[in-house]
């Protein structure tokens, strides 16, 4: 029997998620995990890869997965992928690999999805609720559904995403255009009862895409990173995508000269993107690269100062909300500080930034600064709190159970 504490016990909820691993994604989803079961869930995590033959059962195949994400290791694991034979359909071939070649990324990832084998266990199996993240996952979602509310986590307006991917790729011409892939996303969005969405900037884009759908402003419960005890570490995290690609050269190019003495320590496999895109600079600074870690908590913890010189990318920073949790000093660009509020920009020991040479000055005053925050201080500091107001799993369970029993109430009747 639910409970005010626990709205959502013995109720059953398929949760699906692209088959990612370091990075924001991956980190938003174990903070729905871990909040679904806070609220007395059951809860059923089903990665979904959009790589052709990753079906489940091929437990090789999904050994390097498995390997990289060891959280979800505490329950059953599901998983989807679509089979290599369902690429050698005339169908197939003409409607979405044909499109893809023209730089459609909406198809294609659509199509894998509606190709995907799942697991056994999963397919036939009756849930009160369906929780998708990202609208390519969608067709997955409307399959297990059965009749189950489906609550569809957008996080971020993809098609932007798909655009800048395609400015730095060869297709056939004509390119897809963006319209046409958010066409795409807009029409697989209204298969969900409730689209929640991770930052401010979105959930008005959305809202004047989509009114007739109902909507709702959520932002992501993210792991908390250690607040102590500290260490002499200066820290940039950052994973393997364009944005943050682009990002870590920036600051290798513009910022790091203008430091002089300063040494960063790199986290994170954004070391292979650097290492193509400007092997110069990944030269220069090889050093400074760790590349992935096991536990990047670690990293936080033994740090005393973080840095986000972010330059490009669309929603809100998981990198960003991250770095607010574990309380240390921050220096990062305004683009870095993206889909927070205003107060998000006013913290004490946040020091924002419009260019390079900004930045470079607040890390050498920064590094000049030898002694770091304690546990204390840290767990008390003004990111720490603002994380706990407003991105903590506190906050997010809190709202989620409100948001997630009446949908599975409406669906009930009752």
């Amino acid at each position: 029997m639910a409970c005010a504490q626990r709205p959502l016990l013995g109720r059953r909820v398929a949760l699906i998620h692209p088959a990612w691993h370091s990075c924001g994604t991956y980190r938003v989803v174990l903070g729905q995990i871990a909040a679904y079961h806070a609220l007395g869930a059951e809860v059923f995590p089903i990665a979904i890869s959009s790589d052709p033959g990753f079906v489940p059962g091929r437990n090789w195949i999904w050994k390097s997965f498995n390997q990289a994400t060891p959280e979800l290791d505490d329950g059953a694991r599901y998983y989807g992928g679509a089979p290599f034979h369902a690429m050698l359909s005339p169908q197939f071939l003409r409607d979405v690999l044909w499109p893809y070649l023209h730089g459609d990324q909406a198809v294609v990832r659509l199509g894998m999805a509606e190709r995907a084998r799942l697991s056994p266990a999963i397919e036939g199996a009756t849930f009160d609720l369906v929780h998708c993240n990202h609208f390519f996952l969608m067709p997955i979602a409307r399959r297990l559904a059965g009749g189950a509310p489906i609550l569809l986590d957008t996080h971020d307006l993809q098609a932007r995403q798909f655009a800048l991917i395609n400015e730095t790729k060869l297709w056939l011409a004509p390119r897809a255009s963006y319209e046409s892939m958010l066409a795409q996303e807009l029409e697989a969005m209204r298969g969900a009862d409730l689209l929640l969405h991770l930052n401010a900037q979105e959930a008005e884009d959305f809202r004047a895409l989509i009114p007739e759908k109902a909507h709702a402003l959520l932002y992501p419960a993210t792991p908390e990173a250690p607040t102590g005890p500290g260490g002499p570490d200066i820290i940039l995290v950052a994973s393997n995508n364009a944005a943050n690609v682009e990002s870590v050269v920036w600051f290798l190019r513009e910022v790091a000269p203008k430091a002089p003495g300063v040494t960063v320590k790199i986290v994170g496999n954004v070391d292979a993107g650097v290492r193509s895109k400007a092997p110069e600079q990944y030269a220069a600074y090889k050093d400074w690269f760790l590349g992935r870690v096991e536990d990047p908590g670690v990293v936080y913890a033994n740090a005393r100062l973080a840095l986000l010189p972010t330059i490009s990318g669309t929603g809100l920073s998981i990198k960003t909300v991250e770095a607010l949790s574990s309380g240390l000093p921050l220096i990062a660009t305004t683009q870095a500080m993206r889909g927070m509020d205003e107060e998000a920009l006013r913290l004490p020991g946040v020091v924002i930034v419009s260019s390079a040479e900004e930045f470079a000055d607040a890390l050498n005053r920064a590094a000049a600064v030898s002694a770091p925050l304690d546990e204390a201080g840290r767990r008390g500091s003004p990111a720490r709190r603002y994380y706990e107001s407003r991105l903590s799993l506190a906050a997010y369970k809190a709202s989620l159970g409100v948001l997630a029993a009446a949908l599975i109430s409406a669906g009930s009747g009752g």
